[in-house]
């Protein structure tokens, strides 16, 4: 869904009622406020991508180990567009209700990602 920024997974994988805390800061719910935060995360990184690197499930709930890289094209954080190249850590933590996702609480290394946008461009 993120990789491909696919709006129309939505019914599918996602409760219509889900709340997603993402790394920003925001707390959205339902699939307006997804898709509102997939759009504010494409307009920073329109090339955006999200690797899982490892999945630990137990009953309704599954914890992600993410990695996130792209290209810093839009406002974020703070910080104007650097066309800089990102790579950062990140987890999820998902709970399931009759197959679908209805709450994330995703956290970023913002640390790292500050740290990356704010580099002086020296061995970019």
């Amino acid at each position: 869904m993120w990789n491909r920024w696919d709006k129309t997974a939505f019914p599918d994988l996602l409760c219509r009622d889900i709340t997603l805390r993402g790394s920003l800061g925001v707390e959205v719910k339902g699939y307006d406020g997804v898709s509102a935060y997939m759009d504010q995360i494409r307009a920073a990184f329109p090339d955006f991508h999200n690797s899982v690197e490892e999945i630990i499930s137990e009953g309704p709930t599954a914890f992600a180990r993410l990695t996130y890289t792209g290209t810093h094209r839009g406002e974020v954080l703070g910080f104007a567009p650097t066309g800089r190249s990102i790579a950062y850590a990140g987890v999820a933590v998902f709970r399931f209700r009759d197959g679908k996702i209805c709450e994330v609480w995703v956290l970023g290394d913002l640390y790292t990602l500050s740290k990356e946008l704010a580099a002086s461009g020296k061995g970019d």
